[in-house]
């Protein structure tokens, strides 16, 4: 059992952020080793390039400081908060220091010999870093990018849904629950699922960092130790609706009668959402995704509430009832 001792002035600073260069850690190892396995049509969709990629950079040395449950920390940098990008997490990359990486890889090399001179040339080079921040950089153009807007759509979503939660229950309902396994208890975080010392870990004022994932898999992941702050990282909500190829098509009923695109936004705010976040999870211009949420609002299928600085949709009881009785309507 791991244990985050958590003050009040813990609370005050704790906050949320996307790592992207997480999620690819991630990804990378359910590709390899099937760490969290994906769903068979993501796999099938993503495996070409992948082994692509492998042939012809330098992937499997970015493999072998991924293995399963861990990696090198400077293959995936603490994210600094909710906007974070590829290209921050990439130039944080670059930028970690020779020393700091042959430490990292000696260490992954040691509990993990590596035994292909090929990717062994490649983690003893002097421009290392160099070689793996490429390989990564490709990876993410070819595997993850073009399904990035949808991945973050989702993790910004949970976030909401989070912050809601904290200012209607309070942290403690907020960080119960994250993973299998955590609970509050007595002031603190208990994860239960998650090998840790005897002695608690006390975040010392410095608050505690929360990370939906969409590829972390149920069981999470945490940090506790340098260079990354104390940290939880969590499956975020929707993860399973995303990876369901199969609620890509509306109900052909539920279709019929609304419009495809329409069917696809009233099924998709089974969890409320903005426009931004309709947009980038369905793959739609903001004007276009504004305009249908006009028309099925006029409808009473949808209202909103301003939360924030954005404008949060979902859907009304006439709107669940519709979504719901779609599916029966297509059998």
């Amino acid at each position: 059992m791991l244990r985050f001792e958590v003050a009040a002035d813990d609370l005050a600073r704790s906050r949320f952020a996307l790592s992207p260069a997480f999620e690819l850690c991630c990804l990378l190892r359910a590709l390899a080793y099937g760490e969290c396995p994906l769903p068979p049509a993501w796999s099938a969709r993503l495996r070409p390039a992948f082994e692509r990629l492998r042939r012809t950079t330098a992937l499997d040395a970015a493999l072998a400081l991924n293995v399963p449950g861990g990696g090198a920390d400077f293959t995936a940098p603490p994210p600094s908060g909710l906007a974070q990008t590829w290209a921050e997490d990439l130039a944080a990359i670059r930028a970690t220091p020779a020393a700091v990486a042959r430490r990292e890889i000696t260490a992954l090399i040691a509990a993990h010999p590596v035994r292909d001179p090929h990717v062994r040339a490649v983690l003893d080079a002097e421009d290392a870093v160099a070689w793996l921040a490429a390989a990564l950089d490709r990876a993410w153009h070819d595997l993850l990018a073009p399904d990035w807007p949808r991945v973050r759509a989702v993790c910004e979503r949970d976030v909401q849904h989070r912050l809601a939660v904290i200012g209607a229950r309070g942290w403690a309902a907020t960080v119960s629950g994250l993973q299998p396994g955590s609970v509050w208890r007595r002031g603190g975080l208990e994860l239960t699922d998650v090998s840790g010392g005897l002695e608690p870990v006390r975040l010392r004022g410095e608050g505690l960092l929360l990370i939906p994932s969409v590829f972390v898999g149920p069981r999470g992941a945490c940090h506790h130790e340098e260079p990354w702050p104390k940290t939880v990282i969590y499956a975020a909500r929707g993860t399973a609706a995303l990876l369901d190829t199969s609620s890509e098509a509306p109900p052909e009923v539920l279709a019929g009668l609304l419009g495809r695109t329409r069917a696809l936004i009233l099924l998709e705010l089974a969890a409320p959402a903005s426009t931004t976040q309709l947009a980038r999870s369905l793959g739609l211009a903001p004007g276009a995704v504004g305009d249908h949420l006009t028309v099925l609002r006029r409808a009473g299928l949808l209202d909103r509430a301003r939360t924030g600085r954005s404008v949060l949709y979902r859907r009304t009881p006439l709107g669940d009832a519709l979504a719901a009785g779609a599916p029966q309507h297509d059998r």
